[in-house]
């Protein structure tokens, strides 16, 4: 069983997130530059198992798709050519950095620290990881 890798893909950075071997849990892993993300993922496939990445696919509250799909849809373009053996999948991401600030204020981070927009990005991913296992989690439930 591989891990799955989670995005949480922006015109500056990239929040990324990943679970354990066993796809229990949902880690932080690292916020990166946009224009680093491909090799970064290069040199990170090329050392762990990963057998899907997850997209944060951004809905307006109306389901329909936000601006920044424009931007997101070449990037996912380029990651299903650099990488045909990994399966992409969009997951909503609707209220991500919403719950991300609340994480981090639940936490007891200081002011300074929540303005940090790099850990921002990084939660978010982390919590669109987390939503997709317990999507499946509760699919297996249902059928069980």
């Amino acid at each position: 069983m591989g891990r799955i890798l989670a995005l949480d893909y922006g015109r500056k950075r990239v929040g990324i997130a990943i679970t354990d071997p066993l796809q229990i849990s949902a880690n932080a892993l690292e916020t990166v530059h946009v224009h680093e993300i491909i090799p970064f993922l290069e040199k990170f496939l090329a050392k762990e198992n990963v057998e899907k990445i997850l997209i944060g696919y951004p809905l307006q509250m109306n389901g329909q798709e936000s601006e920044s799909m424009k931007y997101i849809k070449p990037f996912v373009a380029s990651l299903q050519k650099k990488f045909p053996d990994i399966e992409l999948i969009y997951v909503d991401e609707r209220f991500t950095s919403t719950l991300a600030h609340k994480a981090m204020l639940k936490g007891g981070l200081k002011k300074k620290d929540r303005q940090n927009k790099a850990l921002v990005d990084k939660i978010s991913a982390t919590i669109i990881l987390q939503s997709y296992l317990e999507s499946i989690k509760n699919k297996n439930n249902i059928s069980d």
